[in-house]
């Protein structure tokens, strides 16, 4: 035998080449192909050993962790889209339809890019390693969130039957932001919730501010401006005069009405100052003065358009008040976004903290890096379906309700532009703020009558027709001139409440241009053709002046619904707005229209109103209804097919 250790001294001394190989097996070729790293000439070359020798990052996700929260993140995104979307399109009505808020169009997306700019420079999120405080914050996110998704539901029902109540709206706003700073808070705690709240809150700029607020800060604005633009103008040698909101001149009056107030500028200011403090990241004390700055710029302004247009009315004309007035609108918006801009540039001077290009740089790509942090996907998925149920409930509500109703017959007005003194009529800006109207429209002319004639024809009067030999009397009575005004008005389904059209009724606005009611005939339809008739409710009503004879008015008045109950032929006769009592907009005819399920479906009115200074009777003013329905009113169907 040879001694221990001889065969290893002689393979030591052999050449690589003479070594033995191992016998080309197939097993061994199968150990040699999956034990090859094992072979390898340094193991600490190889890329695991490499990365478990490398000092890790403590906020890298592994890939099983972004699986993880793939879904989560998902889910809050669409659940804030849903949430959001809903919020919007319910503040969209307003700012379709009110001037004064039409910037609202523009804040949501002001909002998104606000928060885009916070997220690049969010702060670290809390670690929360312990079981309890992970269900601590679990028992008050659910504790504050419960009460905001259940206010939801009631919201959204008396939303859909009264869009324009504005309490409602900003109950809705402050349950979306208040869901939404949950969601931040949970995600990164107080750091997060510090950082986004600004940008969540910005909403309610666009928030249409509630009556009794907005009233009076209108009406003291419109008494300032015309205090101030009257002196202005005297001190500049032009005759001027106060009367309440009007200006006298030489050349007449100059009214100073909502659109003049200020109050849309002051708005727009509001907003302005507020995006630019929070674009320039200034302090508390700076962004109050920004805002300041922003409202006194464009109340300076404001003052000097009303000047401007008093100057216009006086050396020009009235009429050429209204070519201007829009211009100087939209140079005071152009002023006070550049003054604001200005005035943060100057404020902002110290405030730019270069630090946070740093931060950025070392912050990592994902949103949750503790997966503690994430919200479960079940409480998402239950987030999410109570949205959707809310939307489909409602809408449920609303259409059981109407499963009655059918489609009325449309009709439309054909002018009479051949009638005698004929002329379209504009309507003022403040009726069209407060009746929100999709379409309106007004005329006015005048017909000669007889007295006491109870066969009189308003195509007579346009001179359509040729009078025959039986109808012309041998002793012509005295003629009685009586002036026409006819109002139509049109809105559309969805935008407003079914109450509106019921606001603009002649026994509301007449009284308060000094005309007293003096009889309520009731409701009596009168036919557009064979077989359709509109149902006009008639009011009596007398206005005296001193020294001159009194004025007699007939007014007509009829509410048509697109969708209504009853025979389409009758024209909606049992309209809730033909009978009783007009719109009060309290609480409980807001509430009767959530419980009876009434939305808006689309309305059209139209209002007849005979003026004379002769006394005739309400024969002679419902025998001119009769012929001026015949003659104007169209079936949308007839005019669509000419």
């Amino acid at each position: 035998m040879e001694p221990a250790g001889t065969e290893r001294h002689r393979w030591a001394g052999r050449r690589p080449r003479e070594r033995e190989r191992p016998s080309q097996t197939p097993h061994n070729l199968a150990i040699l192909k999956y034990c090859q790293f094992a072979l390898g000439a340094d193991l600490l070359s190889s890329q695991s050993v490499q990365d478990l020798a490398t000092r890790q990052k403590t906020t890298d996700v592994s890939p099983m962790a972004g699986k993880h929260f793939s879904v989560p993140l998902a889910l809050s995104l669409l659940f804030l889209a849903t949430l959001w979307f809903v919020l919007c399109r319910q503040l969209s009505g307003e700012w379709l339809v009110n001037e004064q808020y039409s910037f609202g169009w523009f804040v949501p997306f002001f909002a998104l890019y606000l928060f885009w700019l916070r997220w690049r420079d969010r702060p670290e999120t809390e670690i929360r390693d312990s079981k309890f405080e992970i269900r601590r914050r679990q028992t008050i996110a659910a504790l504050l969130a419960i009460p905001a998704f259940l206010l939801l539901l009631p919201v959204r029902l008396f939303e859909i039957a009264n869009p324009e109540w504005r309490p409602l709206a900003w109950v809705h706003a402050a349950a979306a932001v208040m869901l939404t700073l949950l969601l931040i808070w949970y995600a990164g705690g107080k750091p997060w919730l510090r950082h986004f709240a600004f940008p969540v809150a910005f909403i309610f700029v666009a928030v249409p501010w509630v009556t009794p607020v907005e009233i009076p800060v209108i009406q003291g604005l419109m008494r300032m401006v015309a205090h101030v633009a009257a002196e202005t103008a005297m001190l500049l040698g032009i005759p001027a005069q106060v009367e309440g909101n009007l200006i006298r001149v030489s050349t007449g009056l100059v009214g100073v009405n909502e659109a003049c107030s200020g109050i849309r500028s002051l708005q727009t200011s509001l907003m302005i100052g507020l995006l630019f403090g929070e674009l320039k990241r200034l302090s508390v004390l700076r962004r109050v003065a920004l805002v300041a700055g922003a409202i006194a710029i464009a109340l300076f302004a404001n003052f000097v358009r009303a000047v401007f247009l008093v100057g216009i009315a006086a050396t020009q004309n009235i009429s050429e008040v209204g070519r201007w007035h829009d211009i100087a609108g939209y140079t005071i918006v152009a002023l006070v976004f550049v003054g604001s801009m200005g005035l943060a540039y100057w404020l902002g001077g110290s405030e730019v903290r270069h630090q946070k290009s740093e931060v950025i740089n070392q912050r990592p790509e994902s949103a949750i890096r503790n997966p503690q942090s994430a919200i479960g996907a079940g409480y998402l998925i239950f987030a999410l379906c109570w949205l959707l149920f809310v939307e489909i409930g409602t809408a449920a509500w609303y259409r059981v309700h109407e499963r009655n109703l059918f489609s009325g017959v449309r009709w439309s007005v054909q002018w009479p532009e051949q009638a005698p003194n004929f002329h379209k009529l504009k309507i003022d800006e403040e009726i069209r703020s407060v009746l929100r109207f999709d379409a309106g429209q007004g005329a006015a002319w005048t017909l000669t009558s007889p007295q006491n004639s109870e066969n009189s024809s308003l195509a007579k009067a346009f001179g359509v027709r040729e009078p025959t030999a039986l109808s012309a009397p041998v002793n012509r009575p005295r003629s009685n001139t009586i002036s026409c005004y006819l109002y139509v008005f049109r809105w559309k389904p969805g935008r407003n409440s079914a109450l509106l059209a019921n606001l603009h009724r002649p026994d509301i606005c007449l009284p308060a241009s000094g005309w007293t009611q003096v009889a309520d005939d009731g409701v009596r339809n009168y036919p557009v053709s064979a077989g359709f008739e509109l149902p006009f409710r008639h009011f009596e009503f007398q206005r005296a002046f001193e020294n001159l004879a009194p004025q007699t008015a007939h007014a007509f008045y009829c509410l048509s619904e697109d969708r209504a109950s009853g025979s389409s032929s009758r024209g909606n006769a049992d309209a809730p707005g033909m009978w009783g009592n007009a719109s009060s907009w309290t609480r409980t005819e807001r509430l009767g229209a959530v419980l009876e399920g009434r939305r808006h479906l689309g309305q059209q009115v139209i209002e007849a109103i005979f003026i004379s200074s002769e006394p005739f009777s309400s024969t002679d003013a419902e025998s001119h209804l009769r012929d001026l329905v015949r003659d104007v009113v169209v079936l949308r169907e007839a005019s669509e097919s000419k």
